[in-house]
């Protein structure tokens, strides 16, 4: 099985995607279902874990709505509110569904870097916990310290960095590279979380080339190894940087040193057993 460990799907009009800037031409449209899936058949994909982009209860709610319509959505990523304690019960309800694996907060846009620290958040994270719940961790490596610390309090808690952390690729320097490296080698070492190769594009500078996005890609794959490694799409936003089938190409090229085992880890096997899916 292949897996498309992150997508998504949205439509501007419901009116909560804040971050979305509503005059970009790639991003400021609906993007459903049938819009990915000759990209899918393309590239013999067979499933898809769909995240969430804004947050809110009742985009997860609409994003549920859309897997149930949806064969290849294999699992949903949505968003509870950690700040508001009724939101457990939210996540109790919300875990019911058989497509609904767990929640990411969008700690990259809180202007607090410290917020996953906070007293008041720590509940989400034992829910997480306690309902066996996935964790997809979004932030920029300025966070890496702080995730670092919430993964080893919450050593149970299944998780998976989204988008290598976003290293800053177009700002690349021996000091950055070293800095991100370092945080994420942390990570790898001392948790048991995953990484998603996904997102690399959009955070390297227009016209990219796979050279560009090497280093990153090689680091990921020595420090969490390929059985904690799962690549994703981030389509629709890896369209600011690249087609699906351009990132994908670029994907291959990163992993055709890798034999044919840890390739079909990276490619569908670890997000199979990160999100349980056909089991």
């Amino acid at each position: 099985m292949k897996i498309d460990a992150h997508q998504h799907f949205w439509n501007p009009s419901r009116g909560d995607y804040d971050w979305m800037p509503m005059d970009n031409e790639v991003l400021a449209r609906p993007y459903m279902p049938f819009d990915l899936a000759p990209e899918l058949e393309n590239h013999g994909i067979d499933a898809t874990i769909l995240v969430q982009a804004a947050a809110t209860v009742e985009e997860t709610e609409y994003m549920l709505g859309i897997a149930d319509a949806t064969p290849f959505v294999a699992g949903v990523v949505g968003w509870v509110d950690f700040e508001n304690p009724a939101g457990l019960e939210v996540l109790k309800r919300l875990a019911g569904h058989p497509k609904f694996k767990g929640v990411r907060p969008m700690i990259q846009d809180i202007p607090d870097d410290d917020w996953m620290l906070r007293d008041d958040v720590q509940w989400g994270f034992q829910a997480i916990t306690d309902l066996d719940l996935t964790f997809d961790a979004l932030g920029f490596p300025r966070h890496l310290a702080n995730f670092l610390t919430i993964l080893k309090r919450y050593p149970e808690m299944r998780v998976v960095v989204d988008h290598c952390m976003k290293p800053q690729i177009r700002d690349h320097s021996d000091a950055t590279f070293r800095f991100w490296a370092d945080g994420m080698a942390r990570i790898a070492g001392e948790t048991s979380a995953f990484c998603k190769f996904s997102a690399l594009v959009t955070e390297a500078n227009p016209g990219w080339i796979v050279e560009d996005l090497k280093p990153y890609a090689d680091h990921v794959f020595e420090v969490f190894g390929p059985e904690r490694v799962m690549w994703g799409s981030d389509w629709p936003v890896c369209q600011l940087a690249a087609s699906y089938k351009d990132w994908h190409a670029a994907a291959e090229a990163l992993t055709a040193r890798l034999d044919a085992s840890a390739q079909a880890q990276i490619y569908g096997g670890s997000a199979a057993r990160f999100y349980r899916i056909g089991v």
